[in-house]
């Protein structure tokens, strides 16, 4: 008795096919063959309808025959290991991805995310990180965090920056998504499986192009670059060098018309010639702050009215004389120092003597009443 086929099936049995695009999956939707059609069909009925030009390799009986059986396989261990499989061109397929001319014609995904995210943020950078690096990727997801509180940090779960990246994520009670280079059969780096269990139990995700048993390569490690890039609306590089992985994933988000930042760094920091190389060839933004990539981007935060304005001109501005700063800027009306101080939980004392400073620079301006806004 011939064991029936699913529909998922069919759908990894065309992933795994040597020569299926995103273009020849968009052309099968549009001439109206399905994926159990593909495998239905005879080769004289697919070449006619696909209006396909020789050589046929991509309809062969005999490759097709292969396919399904591979995917039994696949599926197999997709429900022992709980994997969801995201189709290009089905509804749950991540919208942000689906347009992308190299999206990925299989998505899987182990744990229970949703990866439509409406504030998603991609965070990268070099292994061989500082730790200046390391207290800003810190620092920025919990300040970010702040304002979006449905925020996703999307990285590779490589060690440096995009470990930091997804613990910051957890320590601060957001999602975080970790896009791998391999099969979801393993786990690499092996040392981040408590990292990636840890994202799982949170309600985010392990995500992959991968079937079962492929190895973690060197060009997997680009590939799976496009998917970090793509599934994220902000992509921000903490640190890199000029050549490297992170620098790959800036260049796909630039061209992908995604928002980029980096975040600068002294001329003489190795780290940071990437990141620096990226600002002055105007492809990415400068960042300093959550503030940011408020700026750029068409987010709203949580209770705040942003006023048009232009980027900061005091990021030497430190501590809490920086949220004094931040909060001024994303309020429209000049504010109470009584509200100043019951929304940043400064202490009156300390927040009176950092008002007069910053007045006394020239960064801000004290109304009649106690008031207080940006002087510029």
């Amino acid at each position: 008795m011939t064991q029936k086929i699913s529909q998922i099936q069919y759908r990894v049995a065309l992933s795994l096919m040597r020569g299926v695009t995103p273009d020849f999956i968009r052309h099968l939707e549009n001439s109206g063959i399905t994926p159990e059609d593909f495998f239905s069909l005879t080769d004289k009925e697919l070449i006619a309808t696909l209006d396909l030009k020789p050589p046929y390799n991509i309809v062969d009986r005999y490759k097709r025959d292969e396919a399904i059986f591979r995917s039994r396989i696949e599926v197999e261990k997709m429900e022992h290991h709980k994997i969801t499989g995201l189709f290009l061109g089905d509804d749950n397929y991540p919208w942000r991805l689906e347009n992308l001319p190299d999206a990925p014609v299989m998505v899987y995904v182990l744990g229970d995310a949703d990866l439509n995210f409406l504030h998603p943020i991609s965070i990268v950078g070099t292994r061989r990180c500082t730790a200046a690096g390391l207290e800003f990727t810190s620092k920025f997801v919990s300040d970010l965090g702040g304002y979006f509180n449905d925020l996703c940090v999307i990285s590779g779960l490589a060690y440096g920056i995009d470990a930091e990246a997804h613990k910051a994520a957890l320590q601060n009670g957001l999602k975080t998504v970790a896009v791998v280079a391999h099969g979801l059969d393993t786990l690499y780096p092996a040392a981040h499986r408590e990292l990636a269990k840890s994202i799982i139990r949170s309600g985010g995700a392990i995500v992959s192009e991968y079937p079962f048993g492929t190895k973690p390569f060197r060009g997997h490690f680009l590939q799976r670059n496009r998917i970090v890039a793509g599934l994220s609306d902000a992509i921000t590089i903490v640190e890199s060098e000029i050549k490297g992985g992170a620098m790959s994933t800036a260049s796909l988000a630039f061209n992908y018309n995604k928002d980029v930042f980096a975040v600068p760094g002294r001329v003489s920091d190795l780290a940071s010639s990437g990141c620096n190389h990226l600002i002055r060839r105007h492809k990415a933004n400068l960042l300093t702050s959550a503030a940011d990539v408020i700026e750029i981007t068409d987010w709203t935060p949580i209770g705040i009215s942003i006023p048009p304005g232009t980027r900061s001109l005091f990021p030497e501005i430190e501590g809490d004389a920086k949220k004094i700063y931040d909060y001024l800027r994303f309020t429209s009306e000049p504010q109470l120092i009584d509200s100043i101080h019951h929304n940043l939980h400064i202490p009156m004392a300390p927040l009176m003597s950092l008002l007069s400073e910053l007045e006394f620079d020239g960064i801000i301006t004290k109304l009649p009443g106690n008031r207080y806004e940006l002087s510029l």
